[in-house]
């Protein structure tokens, strides 16, 4: 099902622990084999990074509840069962216009907002020299993404940025399989970093490449909370502790080949 999931997190630890200091945990289950940071050749190989926008390189700051119980008003129910994209769809194209316009307006103000998450800039900036390549993927539109690259994010963009404009959006893993071939890496050498166990995680999980939940509210302080697609390699607090999984847990390799032309 997933491949090998390990950290410290996992196994309901209160923080992430470097290697140094961290004491030999037990598998969860026999699904959940145990490994530790060791040597090189025992780290999972990674020749490319994909983080989520919303929550993960910029702070959360769009109410989902309202936007959901907007566009629940739009379709002429009490609350949506399930994916709101896939509600949408199911609406008629008078109701999608509407319940699309709705969530414009919600992402326009989000953008007035818009701070970057901290450690992003020095995350980013580490991989750089290194040679490891970076992507986005997001649910929201791509004009927020130019917003996120104009406005805020002073390094060069990610790239490719994916927003929900491709077809089909998290937690599909089409995107990443996009990505992976745009890079010519396996799915499997990917790194998915997001705050969304239900879309990100399962994203990455979906297409074989490591997970890492950005967890910094505490919302899942024990490995049970989260189970099957949605359980996670690793959970982090912080962009500080995502960039210490890498350094510690992965084995960073930089690209060697030229990119495909980008054509999203």
């Amino acid at each position: 099902m997933l491949a090998s999931l390990a950290s410290a997190r996992l196994h309901g630890c209160s923080s992430w622990v470097p290697p140094a200091a961290r004491p030999q945990f037990t598998a969860a289950a026999a699904a959940v084999p145990t490994m530790h940071a060791a040597a090189d050749d025992q780290r999972r190989v990674a020749r490319g990074i994909v983080f989520d926008m919303d929550g993960t390189l910029t702070k959360a700051v769009i109410d989902f509840a309202d936007m959901r119980a907007r566009v629940a008003r739009v379709g002429g129910v009490e609350k949506i069962q399930g994916d709101i994209l896939d509600f949408i769809a199911t609406l008629t194209p008078q109701q999608q216009t509407a319940a699309h316009a709705e969530i414009a307006a919600i992402e326009a103000d989000a953008l007035q907002n818009m701070q970057l998450m901290p450690g992003v800039l020095e995350l980013s900036q580490f991989l750089d020299e290194l040679g490891v390549p970076r992507a986005l993927v997001t649910r929201n539109v791509n004009s927020s993404i130019e917003f996120f690259h104009r406005h805020h994010f002073t390094l060069p963009p990610f790239a490719p940025a994916l927003s929900r404009e491709f077809a089909p959006y998290k937690p599909s893993p089409a995107s990443l399989l996009h990505i992976a071939e745009k890079w010519s890496v396996a799915p499997q050498e990917l790194v998915m970093i997001g705050d969304s166990a239900k879309d990100d995680i399962v994203c990455g999980n979906r297409a074989g490449a490591l997970t890492i939940l950005l967890d910094e509210h505490h919302r899942w302080p024990a490995a049970d909370a989260l189970q099957g697609e949605e359980r996670p390699h690793f959970i982090a607090r912080s962009l500080h502790e995502v960039k210490e999984v890498l350094q510690h847990e992965v084995r960073l390799i930089p690209s060697t080949s030229q990119p495909q032309p980008l054509d999203d």
